[in-house]
C-alpha cells in the first residue's frame, strides 16, 4: 500500500484484554481497501470461548496488545512452506509500530495489530525485502486462471538458465575446459546472488539460519574448493527443490482456495422493482438479490419464493440437493438447481458462511498440535546446533588428526546441507494443513491441529440427546387434561408461560397452539426452572410446566401410570400443575430421531469407540430412544450433571462430547475435545473445537477416521524426514556421497513428505 491510503485507516480496533476474551468464531466486520482491512472483533456475551482452542499459539512471544490498535491485512504471494511464514513473521514483527503479526499459510493472509496505521508502508516494504510480494486480500476470492507458457517461462526463468548455462558448459569442456569451468563459476555466482542477498536480509530481520544461508555457505565453499560443477548444482536442485514445493504447498491449499472461489463476484440486485448487477461485496442486509439456475449464492439469505432445489455439496459434502422452503436460511455458496428465486440478504460483509468457515481455518492455525509445537521449539535450536557440529567435523579432523583440509571441508559442507531442517518442520504442518482442508470438504471443520490430533485419540463419544442425536424439534402428540378443562385451555394456560422461551419444547408447544389458532393470555412472573420447567401467573394464578422427576408432590396413581405409559413410548413428558399442587394435565412430546444416528454409532463401534447418550429426560424415555440407536445412555441429568459426569469420564479416558445448544457448552469445555452440530447456537459452535456443519452424524466416525490418518501421515513425514537425513549423514562424514547428493536428499525429502501429506486431501473411509 502507498502512502496515500495512510488517511484511509481511521477505525480503531478495542483489543481483548488477554487471549482469554476472544472466542473461537467472532464476529469480523471489515472495512476493506487496497492493500489494507481494518477490522473490528467483537465476541459472544457468554463464556462460550473453547478452553481447548486458545487462539493465540501457546508458544508465541508476541508483545502484549495495547488498549487501541489498528488491524491490518495483506495477501502474501510466494511463499512456498510454513517456514517462509515464519520468516515473514519474525521480520514484520522488528518493524517499529508493529505489536503482533502472524501469518495464515492456509489463506496466505499477513495481518498485523499495530498502534499506527501509518505503519502499512514499512510493513509492505519489509514484505518485499523479505523476497516475497503481497496484494490486496480482497483477491482471495478470485479464481486464479491457468498459467500460459509465458507466465510458466517467466516463474521458471532462473532454473532454465542455469540448467542451460550448465549445458553449455558441460559440452564445452572437452573443448575448451578453462572456459568451461569459468562459464560453470559465473552461472554459480550469478545463480547464487539473490539467495545470497535474501538469506543477509533473512539474518538481519532475525532469521540467522534460514536455509538460504546455509545454500550461501555450501555453494561458496564448494567455490573455494574448486568444485564448480558441484557448486552450481547445488543451486540448480536447490532451485527446483523450492519449485516443487511451492506447486506442493499450492495443492495443499487447494481445499481452502476453492472454498475461496465459492462466492460470486457480483450479484443481481432487484431495486425499485428492477434488476441490477452490483458487486457481491456491496451487499447488504436487507438487500433481496435474485439468483439464476446453476448460480451460486453471494451471501446468506433467507427464500422469499416458495420452494427450491439447492446444490450444497461444496459446504456440507451432501451430494443429494436439498429442498429449502419459504423462510428458510440458506448458505453463501450453494448453486441454485430449479428455478429462478429470490432472497433477503442476512449477512453482513465478511460474515457469511463462507467467510466463517475461512475464518476459523485462519485461527486453527495458531493452534497447533502438541507435535507441531514440539517441532518448532526443536527446530529453533536445530539448525545453529548443526551448523556447529558441521564446523566441528571441518576443524577437528584436520587440526587433530593430521587429515587433509579440503575433504573435510567438502565433508562439513555437505552435513551442512543435509542439517537443513526443513522436510522435518513441514512434516506436521503440511498434513495437518491437508487434513483440515479434507475435513472441510466433508463439511466437518475442525479448528486447528491440536483438535485434530486430540480426535485421533477419542476412546468415547458422549452425545446429546436433543438436537443431536434426534433432530430436536419435537411435536407436540398427547394433551392430557383433566374433566373440568379442554384440551384447548390446558394447552392455552401451558403455551402462554412458555411464550419467549427458545427451548424446543416450549417452541413446539406455542406453535401447537398457533396452529391451533388459540389466543394466548398474558402472563406474567414467568421463570424458568433450570433443568425443571417454568412457571407464570395467568389472571393472578401460577401456573407450572414440570419434569414428573421434579415434582415436589406425588402424582395420583392414575397419573402416575399415564405418565410411565407415555414415557415407556420413547415420549418426553411434563405435568401441569395450578397453584402449585393442583395437577390440571400432562402434556408428551416425540422427537423425531436424526437419520443417521443409528448408524453413525455403528461406525464409532467399528472403530473401538465407545457410544453414550446423556439426555436430561426420563429414564424410560432414554431406555426408548437407546433401544432404537443402540446405544448406552445417562438419564435426568441438569446441565450441571452433564459436565460434573463428562469431567468423570475425561479422568478415565479421552472423551468427545457432541452437542448442539447453549446447555451443552460447560460440557463441551469439560471433555477432551468438543464437537458442535452446524445447526446448533452459537455458543455450542464458539465453545466447540471442531462442528459438523451439514449435522449429519455419519460423518463424526469419518471425521475421527481423518483425524488418525493424519497423525499416521505425520509419523510417516517425520520418519521419513529423520530417515533420509540420518542414511546421508552417515554417506557423507564417511565420504560416499557428496554436495550436490546432499542438496537433492534435503530437497527430496521436503518434496516427498509434502507429496505424502497430499494424499489426505484424498482421503476415504474405510468401508
Amino acid at each position: 500500500m502507498c502512502s496515500k491510503h495512510k488517511d484511509c485507516c481511521s477505525t480503531k480496533v478495542t483489543a481483548p484484554q488477554n487471549a482469554q476474551d476472544s472466542c473461537a468464531m467472532p464476529k469480523i466486520t471489515s472495512i476493506k481497501m487496497a492493500g489494507v482491512t481494518t477490522s473490528e472483533a467483537g465476541c459472544c456475551a457468554s463464556d462460550g470461548c473453547g478452553s481447548h482452542s486458545d487462539p493465540v499459539d501457546e508458544e508465541s512471544d508476541s508483545p502484549a496488545l495495547s488498549n487501541s490498535t489498528f488491524t491490518q491485512s495483506w495477501k502474501i504471494d510466494g511463499m512456498d512452506c510454513p517456514s517462509c511464514a515464519k520468516k515473514i513473521e519474525t521480520a514484520v514483527r522488528k518493524v517499529a509500530g508493529v505489536l503482533d503479526a502472524k501469518v495464515l499459510f492456509a489463506t496466505e493472509k499477513l495481518v498485523i495489530q499495530s498502534n499506527d496505521a501509518a505503519v502499512a508502508p514499512l510493513v509492505e516494504q519489509t514484505i518485499l525485502d523479505t523476497g516475497f510480494t503481497y496484494s490486496d486480500p480482497a483477491s482471495k476470492g478470485k479464481k486464479n486462471a491457468p498459467l500460459g507458457w509465458k507466465a510458466i517461462f517467466r516463474q521458471n526463468a532462473q532454473i532454465i538458465a542455469i540448467a542451460s548455462a550448465m549445458a553449455i558448459a558441460a559440452l564445452l569442456k572437452p573443448i575448451v575446459p578453462q572456459v568451461s569451468e569459468w562459464l560453470f563459476v559465473l552461472t554459480c555466482l550469478a545463480g547464487l546472488y539473490p539467495i545470497g542477498k535474501k538469506a543477509i536480509v533473512l539474518a538481519k530481520s532475525g532469521t540467522p539460519f534460514a536455509i538460504e544461508t546455509l545454500m550461501s555457505v555450501a555453494a561458496l565453499g564448494a567455490l573455494y574448493l574448486g568444485e564448480t560443477v558441484e557448486a552450481a548444482m547445488v543451486l540448480l536442485l536447490f532451485l527446483i527443490g523450492e519449485r516443487l514445493e511451492a506447486f506442493a504447498a499450492s495443492r495443499a491449499r487447494s481445499g481452502v482456495q476453492a472454498l475461496m472461489e465459492l462466492v460470486p463476484e457480483s450479484a443481481i440486485k432487484i431495486v425499485n422493482g428492477e434488476r441490477v448487477e452490483v458487486a457481491a461485496s456491496e451487499l447488504n442486509p436487507g438487500d433481496v438479490i435474485e439468483v439464476a439456475p446453476g448460480a451460486r449464492l453471494p451471501a446468506d439469505g433467507r427464500l422469499n419464493s416458495g420452494t427450491a432445489s439447492f446444490d450444497e455439496s461444496a459446504l456440507t459434502g451432501e451430494s443429494i440437493p436439498v429442498e429449502r422452503f419459504d423462510g428458510d436460511a440458506v448458505m453463501a455458496g450453494a448453486v441454485v438447481v430449479d428455478k429462478v428465486v429470490r432472497f433477503t440478504i442476512t449477512s453482513k460483509q465478511g460474515e457469511n458462511a463462507i467467510d466463517r468457515i475461512l475464518h476459523l481455518i485462519e485461527e486453527a492455525e495458531s493452534r497447533k498440535a502438541p507435535l507441531e509445537r514440539f517441532l518448532d521449539r526443536f527446530s529453533r535450536w536445530y539448525t545453529p546446533l548443526m551448523m556447529l557440529v558441521a564446523l566441528l567435523v571441518i576443524l577437528v579432523p584436520p587440526m587433530l588428526f593430521a587429515q587433509p583440509w579440503e575433504t573435510w571441508v567438502y565433508r562439513g559442507l555437505a552435513l551442512l546441507l543435509i542439517a537443513c531442517p526443513c522436510a522435518l518442520v513441514i512434516s506436521t504442518p503440511a498434513a495437518i494443513t491437508s487434513g483440515l482442508a479434507a475435513a472441510a470438504r466433508r463439511g466437518a471443520l475442525i479448528k486447528g491441529g491440536a483438535a485434530l490430533e486430540q480426535l485421533g485419540k477419542v476412546e468415547m463419544v458422549a452425545f446429546d440427546k436433543t438436537g443431536t442425536l434426534t433432530m430436536g424439534k419435537p411435536e407436540v402428540t398427547d394433551i392430557i387434561a383433566i374433566s373440568s378443562l379442554t384440551q384447548d385451555e390446558l394447552l392455552t394456560k401451558t403455551a402462554a408461560i412458555e411464550v419467549g422461551s427458545s427451548h424446543p419444547l416450549a417452541v413446539s408447544l406455542v406453535r401447537k397452539a398457533k396452529e391451533l389458532q388459540l389466543v394466548l393470555p398474558e402472563a406474567m412472573d414467568k421463570q424458568a426452572m433450570i433443568g425443571s420447567g417454568v412457571s407464570g401467573i395467568i389472571d393472578g394464578v401460577e401456573y407450572r410446566v414440570v419434569a414428573p422427576s421434579k415434582l415436589d408432590i406425588e402424582l395420583p396413581l392414575d397419573w402416575q401410570n399415564q405418565v410411565q405409559e407415555l414415557e415407556n413410548e420413547g415420549k418426553t413428558v411434563v405435568v401441569a400443575l395450578a397453584e402449585q399442587k393442583q395437577v390440571i394435565g400432562i402434556i408428551a412430546w416425540r422427537d423425531t430421531l436424526r437419520e443417521g444416528a443409528a448408524e453413525a454409532v455403528q461406525q464409532l463401534e467399528k472403530l473401538g469407540i465407545k457410544s453414550l447418550m446423556l439426555t436430561g429426560d426420563n429414564p424410560r424415555s432414554a431406555a426408548a430412544m437407546s433401544t432404537m440407536i443402540g446405544i448406552d445412555y445417562k438419564a435426568s441429568l441438569l446441565p450441571q450433571d452433564k459436565v460434573h459426569y463428562v469431567e468423570s469420564l475425561s479422568s478415565k479416558a479421552n472423551v468427545a462430547m457432541v452437542g448442539d445448544g447453549i446447555n451443552d457448552a460447560p460440557a463441551m469445555k469439560a471433555a477432551s475435545i468438543g464437537i458442535a452440530m452446524g445447526g446448533g447456537t452459537d455458543v455450542a459452535l464458539e465453545t466447540a473445537d471442531a462442528a459438523l456443519t451439514h449435522n449429519r452424524l455419519a460423518e463424526l466416525a469419518v471425521m475421527i477416521e481423518l483425524s488418525r490418518a493424519t497423525l499416521s501421515n505425520i509419523r510417516q513425514n517425520i520418519a521419513l524426514a529423520l530417515g533420509l537425513k540420518g542414511i546421508f549423514l552417515v554417506t557423507s562424514l564417511m565420504g560416499i556421497t557428496g554436495l550436490w547428493v546432499a542438496v537433492l536428499a534435503d530437497s527430496g525429502a521436503t518434496a516427498i513428505v509434502t507429496l505424502n501429506a497430499l494424499r489426505l486431501l484424498k482421503f476415504k473411509p474405510k468401508e
